[in-house]
């Protein structure tokens, strides 16, 4: 299953931003600025630390808030992972049985050929035999044919006789 990728959402960007070196170099930018006016005493240091604990604070609200975001994106995305990983398994599962039908069929293949190999078998001794046994007729079939010949010349000869 071929997945189409698709374009990020703007918390994803953002979210991929914040995890950025352009994100932390902004961010020490902005420590510094607010050290420097705090330092400086342009504005009255309790305005500019009410400030930057709100805005610090309100950033740490944000970034927890992308955090389960991302959090919730991955669990997601991990499920999705899980249900193929499941249709992987199911998969596999099947061919498994497939393989031990294909072992199964080729136990009785093999015993089919072992049976025929012994029929083949006891067909050429039969065949054997039978031909042992033609031979044996044909040499008995020939004796009586020569005793028959010599009963002849015996009733030949006995007629002559007379």
């Amino acid at each position: 299953m071929v997945k189409i990728p698709r374009k990020p959402t703007v918390i994803e960007s953002t979210v991929t931003w914040i995890g950025s070196v352009p994100s932390i170099i902004f961010h020490t930018c902005v420590f510094l600025l607010f050290t420097l006016l705090t330092l400086s005493n342009i504005f009255p240091s309790n305005t500019v630390l009410l400030v930057w604990n709100t805005m610090v604070s309100l950033e740490a609200i944000y970034l927890a808030l992308f955090i389960q975001y991302t959090v919730n994106r991955n669990t997601r995305s991990l499920e999705e992972v899980e249900e193929d990983i499941d249709e992987i398994q199911e998969d596999v599962d099947e061919l498994q049985e497939d393989v031990e039908d294909l072992g199964e069929d080729l136990g009785e293949i093999q015993e089919d050929i072992e049976e025929m190999s012994e029929d083949i078998e006891e067909m050429s001794e039969e065949d054997k035999e039978e031909e042992r046994q033609e031979g044996v007729r044909a040499a008995n079939i020939e004796k009586l044919t020569e005793d028959i010949r010599r009963v002849l010349q015996d009733l030949e000869t006995i007629k002559k006789q007379k």
